[in-house]
C-alpha cells in the first residue's frame, strides 16, 4: 500500500470508559490537516491481560497508545510493555496527578471512573439536555423563559449542536431560527440580553452548507433555501434583529462547536 493512502491509528485507553483520553486525542488531531487518523478505544482495562492486548494492537497498527490509568500497577504494567513491545505511549494523567501529590501533598483515591460517579452534576447534565432537545428549532417558546441561554439564528448557524454540547456542560438552552416571513414570540424581548446569544455566520459558508443539506436530503440544490439571495435576506433581518435586542452577536464561521460554546460560557458567566 502507498504509503500516503494508509490510515494513521491511535489507540486510546482506559481503567474507565476513555473519554477524557479520547477527547485530548481528538483536541490534538484537528491541530494536524490530516484526516487519516483514525481513534480506537478500548476502556474499563481492568489486568495484566487487557494491558497486553491493546499495545499488541497499536504494535500492528503501527499506532501509539494515549491513555489515562489512575490504577498504579495499570500505569506500571503499561510502562514495561510498551517499552517490551516498542510502542509509544502516552499518560495523559499520570503527569497531572503527580504535580498534585508534589504540590498539594495529597495522594489520589486510585479509583476509575469518578468523572462519571452518578452525582448531583450528572443528574443536572441529564436534565439540561432533556430540556435542549424538548426546546430545540423554537418548538415551544415557553422554553425561552425557562432558558439559561438562547440560541437565535438563522438556519444552518450551528444553534442545535451548539444547544446540546453546552447541555452536556449543565446549561439549560432552548434556539430559536430566525426567519424574516416568522415573527419571533414575544417571549424573546421579556428576558434579559445577557441571556440571549445570537449566532451569523459568511453567507458563503451557509449556502454552502444549506446545499449539502439538500443534497442529502435528495432535494434540489438550486432550490431558494440555498441560494445567495435567500441568505442575504435572512441574515439582514437578523442582524436587525439582533441589534434591537442587544444581545450578544457571534460569527460562528469556520468556528468548532467547543471553542464558541466556551466563549458564550465566558461571556455568560462574567
Amino acid at each position: 500500500m502507498n504509503e500516503q493512502d494508509r490510515d494513521y491509528w491511535i489507540i486510546v485507553c482506559s481503567d474507565s470508559v476513555g473519554e477524557t483520553a479520547e477527547a485530548v486525542v481528538r483536541a490534538t488531531i484537528r491541530q494536524f490537516q490530516d484526516n487519516r487518523v483514525k481513534i480506537k478505544r478500548f476502556a474499563h482495562l481492568a489486568n495484566e491481560d487487557d494491558i497486553r492486548m491493546v499495545v499488541r494492537e497499536a504494535q500492528e497498527k503501527h499506532a501509539f497508545v494515549a491513555f489515562t490509568l489512575v490504577q498504579p500497577e495499570l500505569r506500571e504494567m503499561m510502562k514495561k510493555e510498551s517499552i517490551r513491545m516498542g510502542v509509544r505511549t502516552v499518560d495523559i494523567m499520570g503527569p497531572m496527578m503527580q504535580a498534585f501529590i508534589d504540590t498539594f501533598d495529597d495522594r489520589p483515591v486510585e479509583k476509575p471512573g469518578l468523572l462519571h460517579r452518578l452525582d448531583e452534576d450528572y443528574f443536572r447534565r441529564v436534565e439540561a439536555i432533556e430540556f435542549a432537545v424538548k426546546y430545540d428549532d423554537g418548538r415551544d417558546s415557553r422554553g425561552i423563559m425557562q432558558a439559561e441561554i438562547v440560541l437565535i439564528g438563522v438556519s444552518r448557524t450551528s444553534k442545535t449542536p451548539l444547544s446540546i454540547f453546552l447541555a452536556h456542560k449543565g446549561y439549560k438552552v432552548a434556539n430559536l431560527p430566525l426567519m424574516p416571513e416568522v415573527k419571533v414570540p414575544p417571549e424573546l424581548r421579556q428576558i434579559p440580553k445577557h441571556r440571549i446569544f445570537g449566532l451569523t455566520m459568511n453567507p458563503d459558508s451557509i449556502v454552502k452548507v444549506r446545499t449539502e443539506r439538500l443534497k442529502s436530503l435528495g432535494l434540489a440544490e438550486n432550490a431558494r433555501y440555498a441560494s445567495m439571495q435567500r441568505v442575504l435576506e435572512e441574515l439582514e433581518y437578523a442582524e436587525n434583529l439582533m441589534k434591537s435586542l442587544g444581545c450578544t452577536v457571534l460569527d460562528v464561521t469556520n468556528r468548532a462547536i467547543e471553542e464558541t460554546a466556551g466563549m458564550i460560557i465566558d461571556i455568560y458567566q462574567n
